[in-house]
């Protein structure tokens, strides 16, 4: 098993940064444009914010040595706070979905021009931002996968670190998405 804490720790910071900055952003475009979208939007980011405290936690509390109690160590415990994170992305993600669709189709209303603009500059930032934390996890991965002689999706999807995995799909998941 892969011991969670130091380059794990800094990928969880990095994307809980880019998060945290990207939540701002939309929150603030939300609030200047009163965008039904930008807000649902700056929800799931709120959300993935949550979750990196999640995967914080998670590393710190795993990384603890073993004791009396626990001869094999508290490792396997990084896998339930990531099964949490995971669980209340979903569970957000799907409340802000049907909200934003049930007030888009009660009331919605056609966007301005200005309103794009914006929507395209938040894009645009969240794009670099969720990059920078991508390349981060995706760093540590290359370089835990060249140690073991894999490539780096074969270790993405093998290793037994569940907090940089987890950081790993976001990041990707959310470059396809933008």
């Amino acid at each position: 098993m892969v011991k969670a804490g130091g380059d794990s720790t800094v990928t969880v910071l990095v994307a809980f940064g880019a998060n945290f900055a990207v939540a701002v952003a939309k929150t603030a475009a939300a609030a200047v444009s009163g965008s039904a979208s930008m807000l649902a939007e700056a929800a799931h980011s709120w959300a993935d914010t949550g979750n990196e405290v999640f995967l914080l936690i998670a590393n710190r509390r795993s990384a603890r040595p073993a004791d009396d109690r626990h001869p094999l160590g508290y490792g396997r415990e990084a896998y339930v706070w990531s099964l949490l994170a995971a669980i209340g992305l979903f569970v957000v993600g799907a409340s802000v979905s049907i909200w934003h669709g049930v007030s888009e189709l009660i009331g919605g209303e056609q966007p301005e021009g200005r309103e794009y603009a914006l929507a395209y500059a938040v894009l645009a930032i969240s794009f670099v931002l969720e990059g920078i934390s991508l390349f981060q996890a995706g760093r540590q991965l290359r370089t835990e996968a060249h140690r073991l002689d894999r490539d780096l999706l074969t270790h993405a999807l093998e290793t037994s670190d569940p907090t940089t995995r987890a950081v790993f799909a976001e990041d990707s998941a959310a470059f396809l998405v933008a």
